[in-house]
């Protein structure tokens, strides 16, 4: 024990940092189960007919009252749009109506006020006010109000649907993380001669387990805010538009053949990482895995805010869990291919000298992944 309180000399701060990231994406965790009370669900569910706006309420509802005027408002600003206002206090034919769509979107217990906009249902006076406007506009318009063979419209906006394929694609490209390799690598090699190969798994297990940790609640975190934002259309392209551009700056990386890339953990953060991995103890290693997630996820998760992005827009939080964890074990398979290599076979001098002669190829594909996704969202969407 004595070792292992002397493991990270002078560096609170830097233990901190992770520690408080997990404490913020563990709270996000309740939001993205919330979320599902006020999810789309999937493109086959039509909650309304053509062009129509359901305004669920109840009489004596203060939250009802209070928004009231706000869709008083929009009902004037699109004529188009059949508004429909549905008391279910005193009402039992528009209860039964509300039951029956909240129910279709798997809501265990839905409240009032409610809005209902093609596929899209807004719970509470704070989520209508601010997601209302841009999904009534979008069914506005004839060009994003798709029609179905029954005659229904679902307006939420074109996009492609999320399929097993494509998550198992995109994840196989976002697995290729030269930067989570480096750092593996380097702890391996500081490991492999002094300890067992016992210690050895353990130690690189802990940092795959943390980079898996970090990923899948972020990703968690992510999609509670993409659903809850009420701007889940304005996200979806941005997310296709930042998958093109860091799938450019990649690309950009390797024409440029210089010794560093921009999308890097940055030179001032490697101190910190080479403190942790010259310590190789389990705690050092589950930091690591935090800090290389925090360091690298605002430079090369663009496919995986795309995929998130697609997967907001078809799925609630519990039918896209499965698919969350599947993208993240997919997306640390090549570390866990590592750490097995290194441990039973080949040194990890051989193994970071092929990560050295190829991380440019593997830059480039996860380029060219990127401006694909990136393509083909926009695409499908104008």
């Amino acid at each position: 024990m004595a070792a292992e309180s002397s493991v990270f000399p002078g560096a609170g701060k830097e233990i901190a940092v992770p520690v408080i990231v997990i404490a913020f994406l563990l709270l996000l965790v309740p939001p993205a189960f919330a979320a599902d009370e006020s999810s789309r669900a999937g493109a086959s569910v039509n909650t309304s007919a053509s062009h129509d706006v359901l305004f669920f309420y109840g009489d004596g509802c203060v939250h009802c009252e209070n928004v009231r005027p706000f869709i008083d408002e929009l009902a004037i600003r699109y004529p188009d749009m059949n508004f429909q206002y549905l008391e279910v206090y005193h009402n039992t034919t528009n209860l039964e109506r509300f039951q029956q769509i909240a129910a279709s979107h798997n809501i265990a217990s839905p409240g009032v006020p409610t809005l209902v906009v093609g596929d899209t249902i807004l719970i509470g006076e704070t989520r209508i006010q601010n997601g209302a406007e841009l999904e009534i506009s979008l069914c506005s318009s004839d060009v994003h109000a798709n029609t179905t063979p029954n005659g229904t419209a679902n307006c939420t906006a074109p996009g492609p649907d999320l399929t097993l394929p494509l998550v198992i694609g995109g994840a196989l490209a976002d697995s290729v993380n030269p930067c989570a390799f480096a750092v593996l690598i380097f702890l391996l090699l500081s490991i492999i001669t002094l300890q067992s190969r016992r210690r050895v798994l353990m130690v690189g297990g802990i940092y795959i387990a943390a980079v898996f940790v970090f990923y899948l609640l972020s990703g968690i975190g992510l999609f509670a805010l993409v659903q809850g934002s009420g701007f889940s259309s304005v996200l979806y392209t941005g997310a296709a538009a930042l998958a093109i551009i860091l799938g450019l700056v990649n690309i950009i990386d390797v024409i440029r053949k210089n010794e560093g890339f921009i999308l890097a953990i940055p030179e001032s953060k490697k101190g910190v990482i080479e403190r942790y991995v010259n310590t190789a103890s389990l705690p050092a290693a589950f930091i690591l895995g935090i800090l290389v997630g925090i360091f690298e996820l605002p430079c090369t998760g663009g496919i995986y805010l795309a995929i998130l992005s697609m997967m907001s827009r078809t799925m609630t939080f519990q039918d896209g869990l499965p698919y969350l964890v599947l993208y993240n074990l997919i997306f640390i398979l090549p570390l866990i291919v590592i750490l097995l290599i290194v441990t039973f076979g080949l040194s990890p001098e051989r193994v970071n000298s092929w990560r050295l002669e190829n991380r440019r190829m593997l830059r480039l594909i996860i380029g060219i992944v990127m401006i694909a996704i990136g393509v083909v969202m926009l695409s499908v969407k104008f």
